[in-house]
């Protein structure tokens, strides 16, 4: 079951299915080459994880995240991110080091290039290696269950018009004071990022929606 289970989330994450798109279980039963009973049980873990929700007599849906439950959302972010950004820069090793500034100058490169689809992937990539330098698993578990639940909004973010300009110089000062080894600024320098983010989700409405994940977001 775990590797339906793993599929299926993965398939979700990447936009292959919409928010509120019905999960048949007959053609995904067939996709994943695997009984409906194991499938039923995967839906009921990825419930418990935000990302699909069962309705009675219905089956299961892919679950759509609000704006109001994502500026929520963050405002945990911003908490946990924060212990786990201090935590990288207690523990973050030479390798380590060299390995964000590579990734903090692909960052700029994809900027420079105009290329924001993988501006977002790589945004994505930093926030997973700082979390995997902080070794704090259980900060870990539920920062990756509610990154789950945002992809459609960060996707939108990405498409904001100037907003990586904005991003950029905030993911390079937590590179910078997670390389550093300090703590204190890790934290302010992450906590301020998702401040930044906080602002961008409350300007949404005036932005509006861009298309959807599903035909664009490179995962």
């Amino acid at each position: 079951m775990s590797d339906v289970l793993s599929e299926l989330r993965d398939a979700i994450l990447r936009g292959e299915y919409a928010p509120r798109q019905r999960l048949i279980e007959t053609e995904l039963a067939e996709r994943f080459s695997t009984s409906r009973f194991v499938l039923r049980n995967a839906f009921t873990k990825l419930a418990t994880e935000g990302l699909v929700e069962l309705q009675p007599n219905r089956g299961a849906r892919v679950r759509e995240v609000s704006l109001d439950e994502a500026i929520e959302i963050t405002e945990l972010r911003r908490a946990i991110e924060g212990l786990i950004a201090a935590r990288a820069a207690e523990r973050v090793t030479e390798d380590e080091v060299a390995a964000l500034r590579a990734l903090g100058e692909e960052m700029q490169s994809a900027v420079g290039r105009a290329d924001m689809l993988r501006y977002s992937d790589l945004n994505a990539q930093l926030h997973s290696r700082v979390r995997a330098i902080a070794r704090h698993t259980s900060a870990s578990r539920i920062i990756e269950q509610l990154h789950g639940q945002m992809v459609r909004h960060q996707f939108r973010l990405s498409l904001m018009p100037g907003r990586p300009f904005t991003s950029l110089p905030e993911h390079l000062a937590i590179i910078d004071a997670i390389a550093a080894r300090d703590p204190v600024a890790a934290e302010e320098a992450m906590r301020a990022h998702l401040t930044s983010v906080l602002a961008a989700l409350n300007n949404f409405t005036a932005f509006g929606t861009p298309s959807s994940p599903s035909s664009a977001l490179p995962r």
